[in-house]
Order: C-alpha cells, then sequence, then structure tokens
C-alpha cells in the first residue's frame, strides 16, 4: 500500500510530463459555504455539491455506497469496509481506526479484489470519501480525489482525513453533537469510473512502453534538444519526405558519421524498427554541433530551413531532386499596383514556411488576412510608376500557390519596447482542424483542385522565453488520432489537448474550486494565462494526403541501413557477450627474441604501444588453459617447435623495470594459477618466450644455463643476462641476444659471449654498460664480477665500441648522443612532434620530428630548419589548440624555454591548460629574424581586389613606429597592384559587420584598435569622381533583423535625385553581386538607432530622399550564406 504514512494533502509538484493526481480538501467546504438544508443521507445532493463531473471527462458508471462503522475504539489498527461494485469493478473502503502513524483517522478507497488483479488492470476514478452521523446526517466532512488505481497502486485516499481529537470531541463545530457518536458514524463511498480516451489517463508512466502502447517511439532529450526531437517527430511522420530522405545516395559515403543526411537516414530507420526511445546523438554528432549546441535551444524555424537546404543539395542529381520543394515550397507575389492607371510591378518568390503575427490575431484567418493587408500609397507616400508618373497604388503580397505541406511559423516571441527585452505572446489564438487557405490566393491562381488543408502536427513551447519545453502533437495517418510526441515518450492524444489547450490565453475556471490559474513549469509563478502554447503548425493539402501519407504503402528503408545497422547490433551483442564471459578469460603479453631485437627503449620489448614489430601481441585465453597448450598455441602461429620454447615469467620489479624472472616448468599449470602464483593478480599476464636451438641425444632441448662453467663453486650459479648494442654512427640502441653466465664471473669474462652475439672479431675493445632503470646506467669496471654488480636474471647490458676525441667532438656539436648513457637519456626525453604548416596548402600535411624534451628553442629550431632547410633564425611556432586544431598563441624564444615547457607548461601559468596538444606545433617561415621581428608589428588585414565577392586575408610586418601608409605599401608588394592602384586604397575598421570609421595613411600603427577588422579596397571609379550633389553614406547587410549582420560592409555613393531602379545596378556593380543571387536581396534605410526596424525600398523610391540622417545606414538584406561553426556563436548550423 503506496500511501500509508503519507500525508495525501500536501500539493504535488508539478511534473511537465505526467497529469498529476490532484486532491482536494474541504471541511464542508468550510460552514460558511455549506447549504443549511443538504444532508449526508441525501446522496444525489451530495453528488451534485461536492462532486461534480470533471469537464471533458465522460462517465462510465458511479455508485455510492455506506459502511455503518461500530464499536471505532475496538477496532484493529487497520480494517476493510464492505465490498461493492462501480464499472464491473470491485471496491471497498480501507480504514484506519487509529490513523496511519498520525493523530488522524486515515480512510483509502481500494479495490476489492480477492487477488492481485493482472498487470495491465487499471480503472481511472472520481471519488468522494464522507464521513457522518447517521443520528444527525446534517453533521458530516468529505475528501474528494481522482486516481488511477492500478494492480501496483491499489489504493488511494487520505492519511490526514480527520483529526481524531475532534471527531471524538462532544460537539462538531459547535453543533452541539459529536461526529462520532456511541462510538460509531458511518462512512460513505462515492465512485465515479471514468472512459479514459486516451490510455494515460492520471498515469504516473512508470514502466510505460511508447512502443507496447502507441506502436511508436520517441526520441532522447540529450540536454535541450526537446525542439530538435519536436522538428525530427514531424518530419518522420511525413512518409513522403521520410521516402525522399532514404532516396539520397549514401552507401558510399567517406565518413557516414558526419554525413547529416546519412546520419538522418539512421535515425529515421531507428525510429521506425526500434522498440525502445532513439537518441540522436549520432545526429547531431554529424550536424557538428557540441555541448554548446546541445543545451542551447535553437530556433526551430531557422534549424528547419538550413536542414532542408543541405538536403536539398544532396538530393541534386538523385531520384529525390526537388521532392522537397514540390512538397513544402509555395509561391507569393509582392506587389505595387496603381490604381488609376494601368500599370503594376511585381516580384514572385518562392517561400518554404509563412511567419504569421500572433499579437492582436485572434485566429489563423486573422493572420493571414493581416499577413495579405493592403496599403494604399497616396498623399506624400505615390508611387512613381514608369511612364505615368507619381500615382495612387496599392502595396501588398498575395499567394499564388500554397505548398501540399504547409508550415507555419507563429510568432510567439515578440520585443516589447516597453519591456526593452524579448516576450513571450502567450495571448489566445485558435487554429482549425480544417482550414480554408483559398482566400489569400491572388484572382489569377490555379484553383483546380480545393486549397483545403488538414492540420497534421502542432508544435508546442511550454513555459516562457528564458525556461521551457518544446512536444508535439502529430496525427501520424491520414485517418486517426493524434498523438503526443513528448521527447522518449509517446501517447494518445484528444483533439482537445491537441488543438483547444495549445490556442494559449486565460485557464478556464476549474469545475470544483472556481480557480483559474496554474503554476508555470518553469518559473515555479503561478500564473492565470496557459504558459503551453502553439508555436509551429503544419498542415496538408486535403487532395495530396494521399500523396503525402502514401496510402497504401510502406516505406522502406535503404537496404545498406539495415545491413550496416544489423551488423552494428552484431558487434555490440559480441560485446556483450564478451564482457558477460569476461571472467573466464584472461588477457597475456608475449614478448619473443624477435621483439627484443626491433626494440629501442627500455627493458626488452614494448609492452604499451601496440605499434611495429618491438610491440609484445596480447592474446586472450582461457583461464583454464594449460600452460603446455598455451605454449604449443604461441608456437603454432610463430612457427616453431613447441617442445623447443619454454616461457619465462615477466615480473614488474620495485625500481619500475619489468625483467624475466623465472621460467615457468611445470606444463599441466593451469595460466590463471601460474599467474596467481607469481602475483600477477590485477596485471596482464606478462611471458617471455625463450627459444632453444639444441637437443640431446634423446631430443630433448638443451637450455643455456646447463652450458654453463660454475668453476665448482658451490654458490655460483648461472644468470640470464640480456644484450644491446649502441652504434653511434647510426644513432641506434636495439636488442641483440641473449645469453647465460656465471655469477661469479667478471664483466671482462663476458667478452667472449658479446664478441660472438656481435660477431666481432677477437681482440675487439668494448665499454659495456648496466641498465638498471630508465634514469640509472652505470658503466661496468671489468674487474668487477657479475655478483658485485648485484647482476641477476633477466638484467641488460648495452655494449658499445669507444669513439675517438674527434669523433666525439664532430657528433656532439651535431647534438647527437655520443655514449650509452647519453642516448638513454634522449631515450627518456625523446618526444615525437608534429609540425606543421601555419598557412595550410593541401600538398604539404607536415612532418614529425623525434626530439629531445630538454632542447632549447635554438637547438629544435636548428633541427625543424635542417629538415626544411631554411634558416632557423626564420622560424616561428605556435602551439595547437587540441579542441580545435587551430593555432593558439605564438612560443615566446627565450634561453629558460625547452621543448617541454613549450609542449607541457606548468598549469599554474596564466593563459595555459589543457586544450594545448603535446605532440604538435604550427610553424611558420619568415621574412624576417625573430630579432628583427621584435622590432615590428604584425598587421592582420582583409584585402578586397574584386568588390566583396571576393576577400584575401594578409598579415603584414612594419614598423611599431610606422603609420599605415607603411601598410599599405607593404600590401602592395606582397600583392603586386600597380602604383596607380596603390594611390586610390581605401583602408577602413570595421566592427560587427558594420563599417566603424574609414582611416588615413598618416595614421599611427600604434592606435589600431586590436577588436576590429580591417578592410582595404580599391576607391571605386564612381567615388573619384564625385559631383557636388553626391554624397557617401555605409552600407551593411543583414539576415531578416538589423541585428544579424553579416559579411563586408562597404562605403557606396548616394546621387540625388536617383530613382532606386538605377541605383540597384550601381549597388550591382559596387559589390560585384549579380543575377538571381542580387535580385533575391531586399533593400533598406536601417536608421543606427538601437532596435530601429529596417524601412524597405522600391524600385520606385528615390534613395537620397529617404536618407533623413546622416547616420542612416543602407541595408541588404539576404540570407548569409558564409555561416560557419566558428563565426556563428548564437545561431544554429549543419555542417
Amino acid at each position: 500500500m503506496d500511501q500509508i504514512g503519507s500525508d495525501m494533502l500536501l500539493d504535488s509538484e508539478y511534473d511537465e510530463k505526467q497529469d498529476v493526481a490532484i486532491i482536494s480538501t474541504d471541511e464542508a467546504m468550510d460552514d460558511a459555504d455549506a447549504e443549511p438544508d443538504i444532508r449526508a443521507d441525501d446522496y444525489d445532493a451530495m453528488v451534485k455539491k461536492y462532486m461534480p463531473e470533471l469537464p471533458d471527462l465522460e462517465t462510465d458508471s458511479d455508485a455510492h455506497d455506506t459502511w455503518y462503522i461500530e464499536n471505532w475504539r475496538s477496532m484493529g489498527k487497520k480494517e476493510h469496509g464492505p465490498v461493492f461494485q462501480c464499472g464491473g469493478h470491485p471496491w471497498r473502503i480501507l480504514f484506519f481506526p487509529t490513523g496511519n502513524n498520525v493523530e488522524f483517522a486515515s480512510f483509502y478507497l481500494e479495490h476489492g479484489f480477492e487477488e492481485k488483479p493482472s498487470d495491465d488492470w487499471y480503472a481511472c476514478v472520481q471519488f468522494m470519501l464522507v464521513l457522518w452521523n447517521p443520528n444527525d446526517p446534517s453533521i458530516f466532512t468529505t475528501h474528494t480525489a481522482t486516481h488511477r488505481f492500478t494492480a501496483d497502486e491499489s489504493d488511494w485516499g487520505f492519511t490526514r482525513f480527520a483529526e481524531l481529537r475532534r471527531l471524538f470531541a462532544s460537539s462538531w463545530d459547535h453543533r452541539g453533537r459529536p461526529m462520532v457518536e456511541r462510538d460509531s458514524c458511518n462512512v460513505t463511498a462515492y465512485v465515479r469510473v471514468l472512459k479514459d480516451p486516451t490510455g494515460v489517463l492520471w498515469h504516473n508512466f512508470v514502466n510505460y512502453d511508447s512502443k507496447k502502447e502507441t506502436g511508436m517511439v520517441g526520441l532522447k532529450n540529450q540536454g535541450a534538444t526537446c525542439y530538435l526531437n519536436s522538428l525530427l517527430q514531424s518530419l518522420y511522420f511525413t512518409p513522403r519526405f521520410r521516402k525522399a530522405v532514404y532516396q539520397i545516395p549514401t552507401q558510399h559515403e567517406e565518413n557516414p558519421r558526419a554525413a547529416s543526411a546519412y546520419a538522418l537516414q539512421r535515425l529515421f530507420f531507428m525510429l521506425q524498427t526500434n522498440n525502445f526511445a532513439v537518441a540522436t546523438n549520432e545526429l547531431t554528432a554529424a550536424f557538428g554541433w557540441d555541448s554548446k549546441q546541445i543545451f542551447d535551444q535553437q530556433d526551430v524555424q531557422e534549424l528547419s530551413r538550413i536542414l532542408m537546404e543541405r538536403l536539398e543539395e544532396k538530393m541534386k542529381g538523385t531520384e529525390a531532386e526537388n521532392a522537397l520543394s514540390k512538397m513544402f515550397s509555395g509561391k507569393m507575389k509582392t506587389y505595387i499596383s496603381c490604381i488609376n492607371v494601368e500599370y503594376e510591378s511585381s516580384r514572385i518568390e518562392d517561400f518554404w514556411d509563412i511567419q504569421l503575427n500572433v499579437s492582436g490575431c485572434k485566429n489563423l484567418d486573422d493572420s493571414f488576412r493581416d499577413y495579405v493587408q493592403v496599403e494604399t500609397m497616396d498623399g506624400e507616400n505615390k508611387y512613381f510608376a514608369e511612364g505615368f508618373g507619381l500615382q495612387d497604388a496599392k502595396k501588398g503580397v498575395i499567394f499564388e500557390t500554397f505548398p501540399e505541406v504547409l508550415h507555419l511559423q507563429l510568432k510567439r516571441f515578440e520585443y516589447d519596447i516597453n519591456r526593452d527585452a524579448m516576450m513571450k505572446v502567450n495571448d489566445r489564438y485558435e487554429f482549425p482542424e480544417v482550414w480554408d487557405a483559398s482566400p489569400y490566393l491572388s484572382d489569377k491562381a490555379d484553383r483546380s483542385e480545393p486549397y483545403t488543408y488538414h492540420l497534421h502536427g502542432v508544435l508546442v513551447h511550454s513555459g516562457d522565453l528564458n525556461a521551457g519545453h518544446y512536444y508535439a502533437f502529430i496525427k501520424p495517418n491520414k485517418e486517426g488520432h493524434f498523438y503526443k510526441f513528448d521527447d522518449d515518450r509517446v501517447t494518445r492524444a484528444t483533439k482537445k489537448e491537441a488543438l483547444d489547450e495549445n490556442f494559449g490565453g486565460e485557464y478556464a475556471p476549474n469545475g470544483v474550486n472556481g480557480n483559474a490559474g496554474q503554476r508555470n513549469p518553469y518559473t515555479r509563478t503561478w500564473s492565470t494565462k496557459r504558459s503551453m502554447s502553439a508555436y509551429m503548425l503544419v498542415y496538408i493539402r486535403e487532395s495530396r494526403l494521399d500523396h503525402i501519407f502514401l496510402t497504401d504503402q510502406e516505406v522502406e528503408p535503404p537496404q545498406h541501413l539495415a545491413k550496416v545497422y544489423a551488423q552494428e547490433r552484431a558487434a555490440l551483442e559480441r560485446k556483450r557477450k564478451e564482457r558477460e564471459e569476461a571472467h573466464l578469460y584472461m588477457e597475456i603479453q608475449v614478448a619473443t627474441e624477435e621483439n627484443f631485437r626491433a626494440y629501442q627503449g627500455f627493458d626488452i620489448a614494448s609492452w604499451r604501444e601496440p605499434e611495429g614489430p618491438a610491440f609484445a601481441p596480447s592474446q586472450k585465453v582461457l583461464k583454464t588453459t594449460t600452460l603446455g597448450d598455451f605454449i604449443s598455441m604461441v608456437a603454432t602461429k610463430l612457427d616453431r617447435d613447441p617442445e623447443m620454447m619454454r616461457p619465462w615469467v615477466m615480473v614488474n620489479r620495485q625500481n619500475g623495470t619489468v625483467r624475466p624472472d623465472a621460467p615457468l616448468l611445470f606444463r599441466d599449470m593451469t595460466v590463471e594459477e601460474a599467474a596467481m602464483k607469481h602475483g600477477m593478480k590485477n596485471n596482464t599476464f606478462k611471458l617471455w618466450f625463450e627459444e632453444s636451438h639444441q637437443k640431446d641425444e634423446n631430443g630433448k632441448p638443451i637450455w643455456g644455463e646447463t652450458l654453463v662453467d660454475l668453476h665448482g663453486l658451490s654458490n655460483n650459479k648461472p644468470i640470464l643476462l640480456f644484450l644491446k648494442h649502441f652504434d653511434p654512427e647510426s644513432q641506434t640502441l636495439l636488442g641483440v641476444g641473449h645469453f647465460y653466465a656465471a655469477w661469479h664471473d667478471k664483466v671482462s669474462d663476458l667478452s667472449t659471449h658479446i664478441l660472438k652475439l656481435m660477431d666481432w672479431p677477437a681482440g675487439t675493445t668494448l665499454k659495456c654498460y648496466e641498465e638498471i632503470k630508465p634514469t640509472m646506467v652505470e658503466i661496468m669496471k671489468p674487474k668487477i664480477t657479475l655478483a658485485a654488480c648485484e647482476l641477476q636474471d633477466g638484467d641488460i647490458i648495452t655494449v658499445q665500441k669507444p669513439l675517438s676525441e674527434k669523433t666525439v667532438s664532430s657528433m656532439a656539436a651535431l647534438g647527437n648522443p655520443t655514449d650509452v648513457r647519453e642516448f638513454y637519456d634522449y631515450i627518456l626525453n625523446r618526444h615525437t612532434v608534429w609540425f606543421m604548416p601555419k598557412v595550410h596548402q593541401e600538398e604539404d600535411q607536415g612532418f614529425t620530428l623525434t626530439l629531445n624534451k630538454k632542447m632549447t628553442y635554438d637547438q629544435f629550431a636548428a633541427k625543424v630548419g635542417e629538415h626544411l632547410s631554411v634558416d632557423p633564425t626564420h622560424l616561428r611556432f605556435h602551439t595547437v589548440n587540441s579542441t580545435n586544431g587551430r593555432a593558439k598563441t605564438v612560443v615566446k624564444r627565450t634561453p629558460q624555454t625547452t621543448l617541454n615547457t613549450i609542449l607541457m607548461p606548468s598549469y599554474h601559468h596564466y593563459g595555459t591548460g589543457g586544450n594545448q596538444r603535446h605532440d604538435a606545433l604550427y610553424y611558420e617561415i619568415l621574412e624576417l629574424s625573430l630579432s628583427e621581428l621584435d622590432l615590428r608589428k604584425n598587421i592582420k588585414l582583409t584585402w578586397l581586389p574584386e568588390g566583396i565577392i571576393k576577400e584575401e586575408p594578409y598579415e603584414v610586418l612594419v614598423t611599431k613606429a610606422g603609420n599605415l601608409g607603411d601598410v599599405l605599401d607593404e600590401l602592395q608588394r606582397k600583392t603586386n597592384i600597380s602604383d596607380e592602384v596603390r594611390s586610390h586604397l581605401r583602408i577602413y575598421e570595421v566592427h560587427g559587420h558594420k563599417i566603424y570609421k574609414v582611416i588615413s595613411e598618416e595614421y599611427p600603427v600604434a592606435s589600431l584598435n586590436e577588436f576590429v577588422t580591417i578592410f582595404v579596397e580599391k576607391i571605386p571609379e564612381e567615388e573619384l569622381k564625385l559631383e557636388e550633389t553626391d554624397r557617401l553614406i555605409n552600407a551593411f547587410h543583414f539576415d531578416r533583423e538589423p541585428n544579424k549582420p553579416h559579411n563586408i560592409p562597404f562605403v557606396f555613393t548616394l546621387k540625388q535625385g536617383e530613382i532606386f531602379k538605377e541605383t540597384k545596378e550601381r549597388l550591382s556593380r559596387r559589390t560585384g553581386i549579380k543575377g538571381k543571387q542580387f535580385d533575391k536581396i531586399k533593400f533598406a534605410v536601417v536608421p543606427r538607432a538601437s532596435y530601429s526596424k529596417p524601412e524597405y525600398l522600391s524600385d520606385d523610391d528615390i534613395l537620397s530622399d529617404r536618407f533623413t540622417s546622416k547616420d542612416d545606414l543602407l541595408g541588404l538584406d539576404h540570407p548569409n550564406k558564409t555561416k560557419s561553426i566558428w563565426s556563428r556563436s548564437d545561431s544554429i548550423f549543419i555542417r
């Protein structure tokens, strides 16, 4: 019984995803409101007064039953009333006479099944419990509630129904007699079983299965991607769109996980086939989004447009070409029509969605009437018609066609001038299930098919501007019901939930208590206005419903999707099985003589870096495998005789080295037993395999320790030693082999073994070193015994030939190690660095050098200069940002700077951090040495050789005491422009894609603002021939709103009295933008004041008359085609 011990009178916290049972408490609805003549035994009156029917919910059946309680004080802790029937279900009252752990009488309603009902049983019930005095029915108290009774939630009610002290008091609320009189009273249960049209009425959604209940699955929310989820579900349940996406050929994508079309196909495939909610991580990764985009709620309209653009690009040249434009694109005409003469100027444009005003409009038709409203141009605002002069005219927009699938964006967010902020418009705004678009078509529109539209989807925003949640109501089929798609949950919805409840506006009065307000789930404040309202509507044309829904057709995903997905599932299943069986296996790394001979490093093989012949590979084997069987496995792989091989166990010594310790002789022992015996419980079991090349007369292998002369000494013993050779000429230190020696032999006695392994002639002079640990390599004295050197099995001796003083000097001058200790120091500090050119060239992918981390700036610069064949003093290096791969900071050249401090700086230094690559540097070859560079300043600028359509970035070095004339001279040298062009250059600063100021050549370099962009252009010919009445104005580009500027601003010549049609021709020449691309631009006068609205221009306007202030700007309104990951910190993108 879930509610025992809980206080059901406390308000539940709002949960945006579930309808919580509302429990209200009424002490006879307060005595002041109680009607004096109502009695608890007047059951009909009690129901009418205290349990009216809930609006919009239909009653299946109702009943009431009264339980006469006797001997209250003698009852047990928990009692049950008699069972009665309602709605085909048994019910009874659960009663705690002394309270359910409180000083109150506790009453609950519970189902009366003798045994627990089936898991799928439930009943939605509105109920009331009334406690009353049978001797005076006017004395009563009531509580009402609603609940979804299930097999798990079998009871619901009131822990604090009535205070025991008051119940037994001599007078109940000054009525002159107690509620419980002579230890007896009545309790009546009123039960109303309600119909559940959606199947989720008052559902708590514990263990809810969307696929089982609806046949559909949802999308997981990554953080703030609910807006994306609602749009994706809307598009997925447009089957014609889904089919077009499936038709994009993606089977040959080089990098399918970075292809948005492929990722969308996979997402749709999983929505179609999965049994559980689908993650969108692959899709957002393919979009190029990181955590910033994932945790920022973006504009759905902009996302939809960009997604359509990207998909259209992918569909070109395929069977799906133009599928999206046919489905989503309509045409509208912008016109100016003269009233008194036959003249009209018009332009027909495509649209993919329509933005409609909500503020000031009551419904969808109001918005469309507002959209096509005609403006009369008369008086001072007359239109200049070519050939007719100034004329009265009508200006407006009319639709030529509407698309098959109509996307309507409702402007729920608007700028509030009084609050100086964007605000959500929560006004009531109605939209129909079936809508006629024909009143908004032009007279010449093709009306061969009716323009009747059926509502397909309602995308909803709940909350306010700063915090909210998105979900969608969609009708997946031509005929059928609406369903609510709320991230990972899909539920059936009523038409009222999909339409009426998303109109916004005021809450209707509550039928129980008359309140008309609810808590906003995000701001936690109470409001009389709904926080949820539609912000996007999707309508489908009635005559094209079968075409869009592909009636009687199955939308089949591409075969390669199913194949790849099946392979991935199989791989995941294999991994799952491997995880489950991991406890049965163990990893064993095996090193051999071949690994040792190829290894240049500490110890005898590479255990960690899985590359090259020096790496000791790992094998996964059953723990129950015997050593004999494992030796056979290794021998078979190496094509060796297993009888001639034996494994040595590798141990981790206290000094940090890993060396062979003892041979494993018992072949019937399991590998797990061997690992446990030799203390390798938590580490990978490492083995070195020794191979014998001799057999005795019985065919048994002869191992090296049996051939050692122990000189008859009792405490002498054979030890296994490894030999490495350092070659100063080739700068290599590699393994040679192994041998056995007697413990009491002198170091000089080892020469025989060493010369044999090295194949050197007798009498060769040697220098021997012991590799004790990475930071300790000591020379071995010839007359000392191996025992005195404390050598043991697995120790390593490195040998080299001594060098002449002349050779040592010449090698040291090149920075090369000359003896074993120096080379081991190099190995300890070696670091492979990838050097890449800062100015990227496709044919130059950079190069790698293995360098010593102790090298100074000049030393490693010399190595890089030697590789590039350039003067190292002319090399400058930059660290690399590990997040985006860009150059991070310039490396400073100081005497204390080493390669190690550059690549792995101390984290307490300001400006350093974990986002720097430790294995890469950018380099650039300078025209000046670094010493000369310190006296100069680097200026970044953009050269515009052809209007504003082509931009070339440059960096020029000029003396810090110079001026901008020096900058232009240096630019001339780099670009090879003529002296004539040089004499007519303009240089100007740009901030926020608007001209900040034009600066002269005398302007000092030291005064340049670091936070602006510098542009240099050739002054146009028309500016060089300005007339007296001409003046210069600043122009800029923006995308729909002036606060979204983009592209390169420019200076333009304003000619007095010129009509804008002629001005546009000059603008085309000035910008270099031509043809259709230029025709799509809308021009406007934009006052410089903040939040000012653009005043759009027509061909007959005179621009000089419209510029009323010297601070006015000319705005070019067109989409930002240069959006990228790096230039759009506050806008959405799909790569």
